[in-house]
């Protein structure tokens, strides 16, 4: 199958190295406005074909994957349902602005083919065990709570995510993720949003055309769910000497399952040691006794991404999706109801109150 990939920054190189080892499937033709960025992302890719426009890149793909800035996806989701009709995978967040809202469901309606929207976090094999074992560790959940303590927003082209305008804000561009799982977890719909968010001290000293990044760094959010599981999620963007980026703990009557994620390997200091592996707890209430084991990541899966392999086992799933083989498990929907719980925190934070959906 040959892809094709609008956008060729950081991410989208990520999407390239791991479908470059994927069996059956190989990155054909690339779009990105930055020359540059384009020219290397085709040769990372094995010499695929740089295209001059969006319309250039749909024509010669049999499926494609958007990985622009935010505020592009949904444009560019009906730019290609306007030419043709394949299979997608488009990257989080599904759209930025509440005003948009119908437009995706205008757009889930009517288009036919496979569209997947990438909620890598899903697929981490630390937090894919938790998942699997959620049930039996638990007796039902009640309480789920991540915690992601991790490095500030990286350098992207243009600076376009130091500004809330062009993601959606942190709490929809960095953690629509997060509400997913909690969606996943708890098997329910978010019913009520409370935050509490800001921006202390990430790039607070920058300057773009005159403006001081309003980018938030910081927060805490809690949802409630229509089958009265509660959730919550603590976020801190000024904590890389974490030992573990994130922490994901669920509980229920029987007892507690928990999981720890560390951060990119590339980022831990080689003064260290080896970078730390993914940890599954499981905490029994009776007989009391917590149980811990690694959760071993391919080192090939590693190297291909800062996502913990889960890049590489969504496509995996997609490429099932697109060939008719398999379904889409992560949905328009479920990326619609993540971004809405997000930007329902957004507006929990920002005016001080508690928003319900």
């Amino acid at each position: 199958m040959k892809y094709g990939l609008i956008g060729c920054g950081m991410m989208g190189q990520e999407h390239i190295r791991n479908i470059n080892i994927l069996d059956g499937a190989f990155v054909g033709a690339v779009f990105d406005p930055v020359e540059e960025l384009a020219q290397y992302a085709a040769k990372l890719a094995g010499g695929a074909d740089v295209c001059d426009t969006l319309d250039q890149v749909i024509d010669a793909s049999d499926a494609i994957v958007i990985v622009s800035p935010n505020y592009l996806h949904l444009d560019q989701l009906e730019a290609i349902a306007a030419r043709r009709t394949i299979p997608i995978l488009v990257e989080k967040p599904l759209y930025t602005d509440p005003k948009e809202a119908n437009r995706v469901t205008a757009f889930s309606q009517s288009y036919k083919a496979p569209v997947w929207v990438a909620m890598e976090y899903r697929y981490m094999p630390p937090i894919s065990a938790l998942l699997e074992g959620l049930q039996d560790a638990t007796g039902g959940l009640k309480m789920f709570s991540i915690r992601e303590h991790r490095f500030p927003f990286l350098p992207k082209i243009g600076d376009w995510n130091r500004f809330n305008r062009n993601t959606g804000g942190t709490l929809v561009e960095k953690c629509c993720h997060f509400f997913d799982l909690m969606r996943l977890a708890s098997g329910g719909d978010a019913v009520r949003v409370m935050a509490s968010a800001g921006q202390a001290y990430n790039h607070l000293d920058e300057v773009y055309d005159g403006q001081t990044p309003d980018i938030w760094d910081h927060g805490y959010v809690i949802v409630d769910f229509d089958n009265g599981v509660r959730a919550m999620l603590e976020l801190c963007m000024f904590a890389e000497g974490s030992k573990y980026q994130e922490e994901v703990s669920a509980v229920g009557p029987l007892g507690k399952i928990e999981c720890r994620v560390p951060g990119p390997g590339r980022f831990w200091p080689a003064d260290l040691g080896p970078a730390p592996e993914p940890l599954l707890i499981k905490s029994p209430r009776s007989p009391q006794g917590p149980s811990k084991k690694t959760v071993p990541v391919d080192p090939q899966l590693l190297d291909a991404g800062d996502h913990n392999g889960s890049t590489f086992y969504q496509h995996q799933k997609f490429l099932e999706a697109a060939r008719g083989k398999g379904n889409v498990e992560v949905t328009l929907q479920d990326g619609a109801s993540a971004v809405a719980i997000g930007l329902a925190a957004q507006k929990s934070a920002r005016d001080h109150c508690v928003v319900n959906l």
